[in-house]
């Protein structure tokens, strides 16, 4: 009779209708794959300050976000690794108010800590039978590592045509920077153009750094948005504010970010 009576109320369980979240208890946002753990810890504080609301990341290529979106995924807030991507989603008339700059970042090149190939410098990309993961060029950090090799092919000591002969060095071409991280820290890669920010702590102990002197380098501007139709406007508003004010730049700063003024940016 005892086991009638647990499997009567498992069932009412079962069937008994879930609560459903509101829209204006989620905030989805759709983010670079660079931001995710800075805006990962932006999430917990906005959290915090309004009980009841649970933050939703999309974390990718900025321009696999974008087809996302403009192919209709419900997203309320779009940060992007670059101007292009923003602008795409504007073009479409998905982008709520102009966008504004809210970080900055710049690449490096990362090499497996046993580093099996032996580079001590940028030079040595070039060297042949060096295997190189870079980001796909349609993606941000693909098309700043491209302006980096153009710019590095033309300084004094790097051997002639050196951004062809790095890009032919290149095994693979991701679709966002995480997948380059896990390639050079597994192994599986010599070497790797990545952002600054990516070189976490912990990653640290898996990997050697190559830094890119500022006069060579790029430097990555993050425009960030409220989407239209956002079924949560007024939480991706309040998320904007708090990447902006100056605890959010603190954060992004903590994650290697470059901190920004806010800016508008020119539509």
């Amino acid at each position: 009779m005892g086991s009638l009576v647990w499997m009567a109320l498992a069932a009412i369980h079962l069937w008994a209708p879930r609560p459903v979240e509101s829209d204006r208890s989620v905030l989805t946002v759709y983010a670079a794959a660079s931001l995710t753990e800075a805006f990962r810890d932006l999430s917990h504080a906005l959290e915090q300050s309004r009980p009841g609301l649970a933050v939703r990341f999309n974390f990718a290529g900025s321009q696999q976000l974008a087809f996302q979106i403009e192919q209709g995924a419900p997203a309320d807030v779009f940060a992007s690794a670059d101007q292009r991507w923003m602008d795409d989603v504007k073009e479409k008339g998905l982008v709520d108010k102009d966008a504004l700059v809210f970080a900055r970042n710049r690449l490096v090149v990362i090499l497996p800590r046993t580093n099996p190939a032996r580079i001590a410098r940028l030079e040595g990309l070039a060297r042949r039978g060096i295997k190189i993961v870079m980001a796909a060029e349609a993606v941000p950090a693909g098309k700043y590592g491209r302006e980096v090799l153009r710019k590095l092919a033309s300084a004094d000591g790097f051997p002639p045509e050196y951004d062809q002969r790095v890009l032919g060095n290149v095994v693979s071409q991701e679709e966002n920077v995480k997948s380059i991280v896990s390639k050079v820290q597994l192994g599986e890669a010599d070497a790797g153009f990545v952002y600054r920010s990516d070189v976490t702590p912990s990653l640290s102990r898996y990997v050697r750094v190559l830094e890119i002197a500022d006069e060579y380098n790029v430097i990555a501007c993050y425009p960030i948005a409220t989407l239209k139709p956002a079924k949560n406007p007024e939480a991706a508003r309040a998320f904007i504010s708090l990447v902006l004010s100056e605890q959010g730049q603190r954060v992004l700063e903590r994650h290697g970010l470059l901190p920004l003024q806010t800016s508008r940016v020119k539509s």
